[in-house]
């Protein structure tokens, strides 16, 4: 019987991810042996797996399967005018408070769900310390350009990837010979300097974004507004995400920004309580025309057939893609009770996303039997799976391993594979173990990959 933990406001879960996550190989410490760095991860060989897998499910969704959608990879140092423009330099910044006795700063508009750091049971401002006006801290990380630093060489590394997608508004809309309604979409690092990140890899100062700006004429707003936000949320539920543990925040007219006419966040019910898991926005046509007046450079669409010109509205489906392979990993997560009562931990990882496809196991490691599972592990990657090989412990052990991996897919070279020319093959979720032809691996994983359904 499996038994999903609670996860609302459960810090013993979320320490199981934690451990869990270095035990396996998915998230490390950064720079561990010189003592870390304040909320700074590097990603191990599953976690790297695990990050590319989201990111091309992203992209496959996003622009593969869409013919109005296409890619753009922007630099991540830009003129730094691309951020006066914007807002950043000005504007991009938290209001932040110090506590005279602990020496802690915490943002002044989440104090709530801040602690002290020297009695955690209590709120800043609640443990006898004295808290300083807010202050405003700029998010923006800087740094110099050329072996000179003075203040003429001063750069920044981009908070988001959306500014060089409007940048280059009419460089792919005439190059890709597209018009409106058109997205253009891209994947990769932003860095901020966030004052309080935490919650493990749920806030990190340097994080990849999956980001889309979809362009529409003004009139067809609200309509692709509501399209968006329904597609994004449906592709976590394709993925395994449970859908009564997401939901929809729409923001109140207070919360939007100056340049938004509607933004709603899908969230998902965290070990830490709900949060963010990604944004949609409209961002009417602010970001286009202020690059416009800026740079002298118009960003407009000819209309030919009405003869107009008209500066397309924006909706932007923006999310963490370090954050979404949170979501997928404490989605997975699962402890079940054996009879016997041991407890199996296994990641119940969507297929397409698991980090490693299939595990190819010789029984023993003698008779011929590791060299006919290393033949049919490269049988498979060259099919284009992820695969791993283990011949180290009893296989009732290497099994358990590969369930706490996430992996779909466990093969068993033994005698009867070496004559007969099948292996057995173990299935993650239910265990269930059936006989399969080498020459039919293939077909009967993909007929898995797309057949998979969540265990009940």
């Amino acid at each position: 019987m499996s038994e999903q933990p609670s996860t609302k406001k459960d810090t013993q879960f979320m320490e199981k991810i934690v451990s869990l996550c270095k035990r396996r190989g998915y998230v490390f410490p950064a720079s561990e042996i010189y003592g870390g760095i304040g909320n700074t991860y590097d990603y191990g060989p599953l976690g790297v797996e695990l990050l590319r897998r989201v990111k091309e499910a992203w992209w496959e969704r996003t622009v593969t399967e869409r013919e109005d959608v296409v890619g753009l990879d922007s630099a991540i140092i830009q003129n730094p005018e691309v951020w006066r423009t914007s807002g950043h330099v000005g504007g991009f910044s938290d209001p932040m408070v110090d506590c005279k006795t602990c020496k802690g700063r915490f943002r002044a508009d989440k104090l709530e769900d801040s602690k002290c750091l020297q009695k955690p049971s209590k709120r800043p401002g609640e443990c006898d310390g004295e808290l300083t006006e807010p202050r405003e801290f700029n998010l923006m990380f800087k740094t110099t350009l050329g072996p000179v630093e003075d203040t003429g060489a001063v750069a920044y590394l981009r908070p988001e990837t959306a500014q060089g997608i409007f940048l280059n508004f009419l460089n792919v809309m005439n190059s890709a010979r597209t018009k409106p309604p058109f997205g253009i979409a891209q994947i990769g690092k932003s860095f901020r300097n966030e004052i309080t990140p935490g919650n493990f890899v749920f806030r990190t100062r340097e994080f990849e974004q999956a980001e889309m700006e979809f362009f529409v004429p003004p009139d067809q707003e609200a309509q692709w507004f509501e399209f968006w936000v329904k597609e994004r949320f449906d592709w976590y539920t394709s993925f395994g995400i449970r859908a009564d543990k997401l939901r929809i925040r729409v923001h109140e007219a207070e919360e939007l920004a100056h340049y938004s006419t509607a933004t709603s966040d899908i969230e998902y019910e965290y070990p830490f309580g709900w949060g963010e898991l990604e944004g949609i926005a409209c961002r009417t046509d602010f970001d286009l025309k202020r690059h416009s007046e800026a740079s002298g450079t118009k960003l407009l669409y000819f209309d030919p057939q009405t003869k107009e010109k008209y500066t397309p509205y924006v909706i932007e489906p923006a999310g963490g893609i370090n954050r979404m392979a949170l979501t997928f990993l404490i989605e997975a997560y699962d402890e079940e009770v054996l009879e016997g009562g041991d407890v199996r931990v296994v990641l119940r990882f969507h297929p397409r996303i698991a980090p490693v496809t299939a595990a190819v196991l010789p029984l023993v490691k003698k008779n011929g039997m590791p060299e006919k599972a290393r033949e049919i592990g490269a049988m498979l990657r060259k099919a284009h799976f992820t695969t791993l090989y283990d011949e180290a412990g009893a296989i009732g052990r290497r099994y358990r391993r590969q369930d706490e991996a996430g992996t779909p897919f466990c093969i068993t070279v033994d005698g009867d594979s070496l004559e007969g020319d099948s292996v057995t093959v173990r299935h993650r979720d239910s265990m269930e173990q059936e006989r399969v032809p080498v020459g039919e691996l293939r077909a009967f994983i993909e007929r898995h990959l797309d057949t998979w359904t969540r265990p009940v």
